[in-house]
């Protein structure tokens, strides 16, 4: 990127196909759509990438911002010169999605935003929340994130799934995900919304914690023209509900 940081990205491109740009939560990486990539990968050339501070990226020290989260991934397109490309964001990546939908709606296809939010204060709960990580590591986080994350009957029924995220979650740097929750921390996109001027798809769960529904639902009435669909799922839809997801997405996907 522009400030020397590297970011990791499976870019796999189809030919005459358009891209379709994945981008994960916190704490986790480009691993959490592997269900999407075998869904989607017949039609789209397909993007995912780990954010700054995860997975094969670098992790700057520091507290990262949206701004500059947002801007990681337009450096990544013209790197891979894609003019534009359908985005689908899952939590901090859907933040990611409605920052590129004010900001650069010239290079979006098409916006997804998964179980996210246009604010998710008060700043203090994040603070707090940093201040945790960056002390106690990323082992603390795992057991009360993975609560929030899937409802108790997936946890049960899919341990192999749920032991992938959490494989996630303790790879992550501690320094990668407090600069993260940092961008969380001092985001409001409430008054951009309506700025968003791109054909937009909200999904929620309908059971998450972490962004709950009527987070959905302001986005959807902030959005012009947004459509919201509402999965039975916490906060990774994507990967408790994968099949209705993918056809959900493959269906807003096709209709553009």
């Amino acid at each position: 990127m522009d400030d020397g940081c590297r970011i990791a990205c499976d870019y796999q491109p189809r030919a005459g196909a358009p891209v379709l740009v994945l981008s994960p939560s916190l704490g986790t990486s480009m691993a959490l759509f592997d269900a999407q990539v075998a869904a989607l990968s017949d039609r789209y050339s397909i993007l995912r990438y780990d954010p700054r501070g995860h997975g094969g990226s670098d992790v700057p020290e520091g507290s990262y911002s949206l701004d500059r989260l947002g801007r990681d991934v337009l450096g990544l397109i013209d790197a891979l010169e894609i003019e534009r490309a359908h985005f689908a964001g899952v939590s901090l990546g859907g933040m990611t999605g409605q920052w590129l939908g004010y900001r650069a709606p010239e290079r979006l296809l098409s916006l997804t935003l998964a179980n996210t939010s246009a604010y998710m204060g008060p700043p203090s709960g994040w603070a707090d929340r940093i201040a945790a990580v960056l002390d106690k590591g990323m082992e603390a986080m795992v057991a009360p994130v993975l609560e929030r994350w899937f409802t108790a009957g997936f946890r049960a029924a899919c341990p192999t799934d749920v032991s992938r995220v959490a494989a996630m979650l303790l790879s992550t740097a501690p320094q990668g995900y407090a600069g993260c929750s940092a961008a969380i921390r001092d985001m409001d996109l409430r008054p951009t919304a309506p700025l968003i001027a791109v054909p937009s798809l909200v999904i929620a769960g309908n059971q998450d914690p972490a962004t709950p529904p009527e987070h959905a639902e302001f986005l959807v009435s902030a959005i012009p023209d947004a459509r919201l669909v509402s999965l039975e799922a916490a906060h990774l839809s994507n990967v408790e509900q994968a099949a209705l997801f993918n056809r959900t997405l493959r269906d807003f996907l096709e209709r553009r």
